[in-house]
């Protein structure tokens, strides 16, 4: 008998109610092995062998980015493991399997300051313009989003489910639930930015009190991260900027900007919630292209007029 779908739904079970992984994890896991199976020809899973997988993985290879073949390639072997753990097959082929292979490494994109300017700029214009009071609202929700973006390098995914008691503008930081439920606390140093919360929570004020969350998008719901995403490719075209702006670029941008600033890499791990500083590290190759850019075009020695004997 063909068990294999009885042993999908038990996996993503298992991931939800004792690893506690969120619904997005989950459906990736879902359409990651969904699509496993429907490559696959063998009626059942446990009749798998090695040669199939190595095909698979090959077949990955040849369509997808690095990336996106070592997630996928990462939830079949976790399946496995699973299915391993529980005596369901044996043996396991990812035994014998070498996955490991090496990933290009792809600098962070980061917004320029002088698009920032102009991003800001449209922010602050939008709401002095405002001709009706749902217009100037909206403009003001737009300006704390961004704000708290830049000035702490919060994910886009932790600043929506923010809560009212997460928030706390009178001593000035945030409570972040981060990835595997780790929980860090973020300073907020810059008084333009408090402002900037504290007039947004003054004029949602009911709707906080009734969501529950601090940006909320009805009464009853938080904003969502496509509306986030919608309203930055909004504001870029109306300020005329030709990049596409995503909200992770601000994270990549405030961390950039600190380690220009000459912040020890470690605090900048804790504040965007790594776990690993190899993560982090990422960065120092972006701070690196800007020490060549500066040494190259504005290098006193460039200007230096010497006289040959």
């Amino acid at each position: 008998m063909n068990y294999t779908n009885q042993y999908l739904d038990n996996y993503l079970s298992f991931c939800q109610y004792q690893r506690c992984l969120n619904s997005k994890t989950i459906n990736a896991y879902r359409t990651d092995l969904l699509q496993f199976m429907h490559y696959i020809s063998t009626p059942s899973i446990i009749d798998l062998n090695k040669t199939q997988i190595e095909e698979y993985i090959i077949y990955l290879h040849n369509k997808y980015m690095p990336k996106t073949c070592k997630r996928k390639i990462a939830s079949l072997k976790a399946f496995f493991h699973y299915l391993d753990f529980n005596e369901l097959l044996s043996p396991n082929p990812f035994n014998k399997i070498q996955t490991k292979f090496r990933e290009p490494a792809v600098l962070p994109k980061i917004i320029p300051v002088h698009t920032l300017e102009k991003f800001f700029g449209i922010l602050y214009a939008q709401k002095q313009t405002a001709t009706t009071n749902y217009k100037k609202k909206c403009a003001i929700r737009n300006i704390a989003i961004i704000e708290l973006l830049f000035a702490t390098g919060i994910r886009i995914s932790e600043l929506c489910v923010l809560t009212k008691n997460d928030v706390d503008l009178h001593d000035g930081f945030i409570l972040v639930n981060g990835k595997g439920f780790k929980q860090r606390k973020i300073q907020i140093g810059n008084s333009s930015v408090l402002e900037s919360l504290t007039t947004y929570k003054s004029a949602f004020l009911k709707e906080i009190d009734s969501c529950g969350y601090f940006f909320v998008s009805t009464p009853t719901t938080h904003i969502s991260d496509q509306s986030i995403r919608r309203m930055i490719n909004r504001l870029a075209r109306q300020a005329s900027i030709d990049l596409h702006i995503t909200p992770h670029m601000f994270r990549h941008t405030f961390a950039t900007c600190l380690l220009e600033a000459d912040v020890d890499i470690r605090y900048i791990q804790e504040i965007l919630g790594h776990s690993s500083i190899n993560v982090t590290e990422i960065y120092t190759h972006v701070a690196m292209s800007k020490q060549k850019d500066i040494l190259t075009n504005k290098h006193p020695r460039n200007t230096l007029n010497i006289l040959s004997p």
